[in-house]
C-alpha cells in the first residue's frame, strides 16, 4: 500500500533536505504506514505507540484529534470513536529522517489503553537473575477507567 499523493506532505527530497530543511515530508514504509508515539503534553508520559497511513495523519492534521491506521483490523480508526477516549493533538513533531512522529495530545479523559490505564506502556521486562527468564512487572498499572463499561466488552 502506498501512499496517494496529498497536499500536506511535499515530495521527499535530498538527505540534506530532509533532515536540515523544512519540509514535511513523511516517510512512509512499504506497507504504507509510518510510526508514531503519542505523549501526554502535561507530563510527558508515553501513552501509545501505533501507526498511521497517509489518510490517518491528515485526518489528524485537519481534525486535530489522533487518528490511526489499525493493522490488526486493516482499518482506519479514531482515538476514541468508540470509547470517548479522544485525544486533542497540541503539537506534531517528526524525528530526523521523517520516519516516524511524535503526537504530544491532552487526552479528554484519564486513559489512553483499552485495558483501562493511563498510559498502554504500564509492565517493565525485568529478570530476577543472572539465569531466570524474562518477566513482566507490573508499574503505574492503576485501572482509571473500566473498560468494561467503555467498550461494553
Amino acid at each position: 500500500m502506498i501512499p496517494l499523493a496529498s497536499p500536506l506532505f511535499s515530495p521527499r527530497g535530498s538527505e540534506q533536505e530532509i533532515e536540515e530543511g523544512q519540509t514535511f515530508a513523511p516517510k512512509f514504509d512499504a506497507g504504507g504506514l509510518i510510526a508514531c508515539v503519542v505523549t501526554d503534553l502535561q507530563t510527558g508520559a508515553l501513552l501509545m505507540v501505533a501507526h498511521m497511513n497517509a489518510q490517518a495523519l491528515e485526518q489528524t492534521i485537519s481534525t486535530g484529534e489522533a487518528w490511526f491506521y489499525s493493522r490488526s483490523r486493516q482499518a482506519l480508526w479514531k482515538k476514541g470513536e468508540t470509547s470517548g477516549l479522544v485525544m486533542h493533538v497540541v503539537e506534531m513533531r517528526v524525528d530526523c529522517d521523517q520516519d516516524v512522529l511524535w503526537l504530544r495530545v491532552e487526552q479528554s479523559a484519564a486513559g489512553a489503553c483499552h485495558t483501562g490505564r493511563r498510559s498502554c506502556f504500564y509492565r517493565a521486562v525485568v529478570r530476577g537473575g543472572p539465569d531466570a527468564p524474562l518477566t513482566l512487572a507490573f508499574r503505574d498499572d492503576e485501572r482509571v477507567f473500566d473498560p468494561a463499561k467503555v467498550y461494553g466488552k
